[in-house]
């Protein structure tokens, strides 16, 4: 562990607690990428160690120094993948890391191509995070259209339950009163039998 992720976990709460949801993430993903490259690393030594010893016969993996500071990536693709990082919901946090140590340990890959892997796994996730937000997006309408349906369908049967409650005049409310009905506007000419 190096000092400054040493110093990193060692914080006092209240430094922590400062921290963005989305910071932590970025945190999160991008220590779980340092962490598997050096992962891939290390696997690659033991795999170049093993053909020696296969080829020679003989194990000088003890003799073998190895640098101290691997494989990094470079400062643009390492702000690239931090953006990318920044995207996910810190409810995909665990998922993303899920799998993509997953797909680290199908692939096995060399420490160069893990960051690639990595943001494989960020565009997949990006693109689950937006297809969910759209379907919810869409949901939200639905309940929406099927609020006004309801409301609607509610009026239409009150009238079918209660037909004369209403405001319309009709000839049999004037008889069953016994008033005389007001006379009806036709819309063409009455025609009548002169004699």
């Amino acid at each position: 562990m190096s000092l400054a992720s040493w110093f990193r976990w060692n914080e006092p709460p209240n430094r922590i607690s400062q921290r963005s949801p989305a910071e932590m993430v970025v945190e999160t993903l991008m220590m779980e990428l340092s962490w598997q490259m050096k992962q891939a690393e290390k696997q690659q030594r033991e795999r170049e160690n093993e053909y020696r010893r296969m080829k020679t016969g003989v194990d000088y993996g003890w003799l073998v120094s190895y640098p101290k500071h691997g494989y990094d990536i470079s400062p643009g693709e390492r702000l690239q993948l931090e953006d990318m990082c920044s995207k996910i919901h810190p409810s995909y946090c665990g998922p993303v890391i899920l799998r993509f140590r997953q797909v680290v340990a199908e692939y096995e890959p060399e420490a160069q191509e893990v960051s690639r892997l990595f943001r494989s796994v960020l565009q997949e996730a990006a693109e689950k995070i937006k297809e969910e937000e759209e379907a919810k997006k869409l949901a939200r309408q639905w309940n929406t259209k099927n609020r006004t349906s309801l409301s609607l369908t509610t009026f239409k049967s009150r009238s079918r339950i209660s037909p004369f409650i209403s405001d319309i005049k009709t000839i049999s409310e004037d008889v069953e009163r016994g008033t005389q009905p007001n006379r009806r506007v036709w819309s063409m000419p009455e025609f009548r039998n002169t004699k």
